[in-house]
């Protein structure tokens, strides 16, 4: 974090405000277009060929692609996307939000140069925005379908193993696109990431220590070698005439030989 502070200090003023309201509203106007205009989607997606060819402006207007889907769920994303992005830039502060937007733009971008003639997707980038918003707010609580409770951790769980599953079975392009849209996620965050993952791994190793520990027999006979789980009604009781701490049961309290442990020798010493 001290890299990202010493970016703000000399940079910050560049900062843009309110980001996530501005693609939501050109979104929106590109969406209100292509309902009449369908033949204009073609013409705002990033294909890198075609940037080179001239369409410059496909670096910049592929991130107004709108998701093309049913008006309602179309107002659904873009609140949940105005509602984590905002968050994101009120726990931030401006400038790292966007300077987070910046990095997985630029990965998206370089990325879909690497293969010329595929379309790259503004979805994954966004998709990043949530999962930023699910590691910070894990415990948010979502109105699935505006009717199921969940919380927001889980549906980031589903969204990992998507990406996952993108990376191992979907062609190149997509799996560029994927690693691209989540640097930015890794930069931020990769550092938490693998101290929570060494400390689930030191909680699960205490917490298995203190399963094995009750499930060990606290009295074990020496005699017989019942102990209190294998006879839970059998009474234990220590010797005080043997030497150490030795246990028996109480058929063998009274009927063995009493143990005296020898001081050890010079040689041992």
């Amino acid at each position: 974090m001290k890299l990202l502070d010493r970016l703000e200090r000399r940079f910050g003023r560049f900062a843009v405000p309110h980001v996530t309201v501005s693609l939501i509203f050109c979104q929106v106007l590109i969406y209100l277009v292509q309902l009449t205009q369908p033949e204009l989607a073609p013409s705002i997606e990033l294909v890198p060929r075609r940037v080179l060819e001239g369409d410059l402006w496909r670096l910049v207007s592929f991130l107004f692609e709108p998701p093309m889907t049913h008006p309602l769920f179309a107002f659904f994303f873009w609140y949940l996307f105005y509602l984590m992005g905002t968050a994101l830039e009120h726990t931030w502060g401006t400038f790292r939000y966007d300077l987070y937007l910046l990095i997985g733009y630029l990965a998206t971008v370089a990325a879909s140069f690497l293969q010329l003639d595929a379309p790259a997707s503004v979805g994954f980038l966004q998709g990043s925005v949530f999962l930023a918003f699910a590691w910070l707010y894990p415990d948010f609580q979502l109105l699935l379908f505006f009717l199921l409770p969940v919380k927001i951790k889980w549906l980031a769980l589903l969204t990992w193993i998507g990406y996952f599953l993108a990376i191992v079975f979907s062609p190149w392009p997509v799996r560029l696109t994927v690693g691209a849209s989540v640097c930015n996620f890794l930069l931020f965050f990769g550092r938490d990431v693998v101290g929570r993952i060494g400390g689930g791994h030191r909680r699960m190793v205490t917490q298995a220590g203190r399963i094995r520990q009750q499930a060990a027999p606290r009295h074990v006979c020496c005699i017989c070698g019942i102990d209190n789980k294998t006879h839970p009604t059998m009474r234990f009781r220590y010797c005080t005439k043997c030497g150490g701490s030795r246990c028996y049961c109480w058929d063998h309290l009274y009927d063995h030989e009493h143990v005296v442990e020898e001081p050890p020798s010079s040689a041992d010493r």
